[in-house]
């Protein structure tokens, strides 16, 4: 599958104002008179989704959020254009859209886009250890990971680029506040610690055979949303999709797992459920990709050694960010806690994937 023209995705609507984060009312009925003009003011309601943690979610709708029609406006963090690519984020959109596997974008405004709200339920953790949904969930990565980028498009992984601009952004962001400086002298490793640590990674993985493919990179269970109905789910929040290594999303997913508020790694997937759910997705990515041939045992376990190890990546990588969110974030989740935990497990998942993963 070919990931489509740059002339088509150059065409999307720009609203040029601003919506106030505090109170966003105002602008976002500006904004509905362009999208919706035959809906009524006073008929039209908002719901705002708390399960974000850097971006304020509105729905907006007349009568259901369930029926069609209903668009959704996302309000862009605080800063997050710092290490966030908003072009590039609108472009993973309209590719996902034209492959059938993500909703339209309507347009994007200063601060922010508005989208088609995805019929369905915020995928629960309890859901996503259910055999009947994870394999739905590796079924769909698998047909992502098959998108081609455009013909003759070389594509690199974002991994290290992404991570370098965060080491730069964390070097030239000092510290903003006491407490904060407290946790960061004693606790958070320094700039030329995560440096050495993010060379000795991309040295490391590098070497490893895992193939660049399009990529969600930030597939927690928020992102996924479940329509009971129709028995399909989609993956919804596009602002780090980009190619990137194959072993990345799978062992970023997988991390998942353990959660984000209460992160929790005994929860991580078992050893027979990771098989199974790597089963179920070389079946779709061989499938989408035109690959003849039943899934082998041999296969299975050369992903699973590969996404063992970049599943540290993937620890090392949101560590990273929830050190910059904890600086520039404007939302109410505590950033540093969640960069301690990622931290702790960092080190123990090291030691142990070096002895299982050889």
């Amino acid at each position: 599958m070919d990931s489509g023209s740059a002339d088509d995705r150059n065409q999307l609507l720009h609203v040029d104002i601003q919506v106030n984060e505090q109170d966003p009312r105002g602008g976002i009925l500006d904004l509905l008179s362009r999208l919706r003009p035959h809906w009524r003011v006073q008929d039209i309601q908002m719901k705002t989704f708390t399960e974000g943690i850097t971006n304020q979610l509105i729905g907006c709708y007349v009568g259901s959020l369930q029926e069609p029609g209903c668009v959704l406006v996302r309000l862009y963090g605080r800063m997050t254009d710092l290490y966030v690519n908003r072009d590039r984020e609108v472009e993973m959109f309209q590719v996902f859209h034209t492959h059938g596997c993500g909703p339209q974008i309507y347009c994007s405004f200063q601060n922010g886009i508005c989208y088609e709200f995805v019929r369905g339920t915020v995928l629960d953790d309890e859901l996503l250890r259910q055999p009947s949904i994870y394999r739905l969930i590796a079924a769909e990565m698998g047909r992502i990971h098959s998108i081609q980028p455009k013909r003759g498009l070389s594509v690199e992984p974002f991994l290290w680029t992404k991570m370098s601009r965060f080491l730069t952004l964390l070097q030239r962001s000092p510290t903003s506040s006491p407490a904060e400086h407290s946790v960061a002298q004693h606790e958070v490793p320094s700039f030329e610690t995560l440096s050495a640590e993010m060379e000795t990674l991309k040295r490391h993985l590098s070497l490893i055979d895992s193939p660049t493919v399009l990529c969600h990179n930030d597939l927690l269970t928020k992102n996924i949303i479940y329509n009971h109905k129709e028995g399909m789910l989609k993956f919804i929040d596009y602002e780090y999709a980009d190619y990137n290594y194959q072993a990345f999303d799978i062992g970023n997913h997988f991390n998942e797992f353990a959660g984000v508020n209460d992160v929790n790694y005994s929860l991580y997937p078992s050893l027979e459920l990771q098989r199974d759910w790597l089963t179920a997705y070389l079946e779709s990515y061989k499938q989408s990709t035109g690959r003849e041939g039943k899934v082998i045992a041999a296969e299975v376990t050369q992903l699973y050694i590969q996404v063992c190890k970049f599943s540290l990546a993937s620890n090392f990588f949101w560590g990273l960010w929830a050190i910059l969110q904890s600086r520039f974030s404007s939302i109410d989740f505590d950033f540093q806690r969640f960069v301690l935990l990622t931290e702790a497990t960092w080190k123990k998942k090291k030691k142990k994937k070096e002895k299982l993963c050889v």
